[in-house]
């Protein structure tokens, strides 16, 4: 374990359009031993800069057996013969998004996270007091 661990994968995924089926896409997911609480999703979508969604480790995890999530981010798996297939709907301001993503792919990659970062012990990398000073400054 090394908090300075990085975790990367691209996951390719399907957004999910009314009356027009799905559309491919790929986007990168990449954690951080510093940041052990967080997953990111970035979306190569032709602007300078990708667009880029944080969410929790536990909510990604969650959402390969259950709901989980209650606003912007929701994942949940599928169903029937979908059940290889995990459910993400993103949500802004901007508009909405529903994601088809390779569950046994997802599910690597959390292996991968909780390798560097074990599941409950996301606070042993984090230096819970140098944190509140810092925000502390600011205020």
């Amino acid at each position: 374990m090394n908090s300075s661990d990085t975790v990367a994968a691209e996951l390719g995924l399907t957004l999910m359009v009314p009356e027009h089926g799905g559309v491919p896409l790929t986007a990168s997911l990449s954690y951080r031993g510093d940041d052990p609480f967080a997953i990111r999703m970035a979306f190569h979508v032709g602007m300078d800069e990708p667009v880029e969604w944080i969410f929790a480790r536990e909510l990604l995890a969650d959402g390969l057996h259950r709901h989980a999530g209650e606003g912007d981010v929701r994942v949940w798996p599928g169903a029937g013969r979908d059940r290889r297939v995990l459910n993400i709907a993103l949500s802004s301001p901007f508009g909405h998004a529903h994601f088809e993503a390779s569950l046994p792919a997802v599910s690597q990659f959390l292996l991968r996270t909780f390798e560097v970062i074990p599941d409950g012990h996301e606070t042993d990398f984090i230096d819970i007091e140098g944190e509140l000073n810092a925000l502390l400054r600011w205020a």
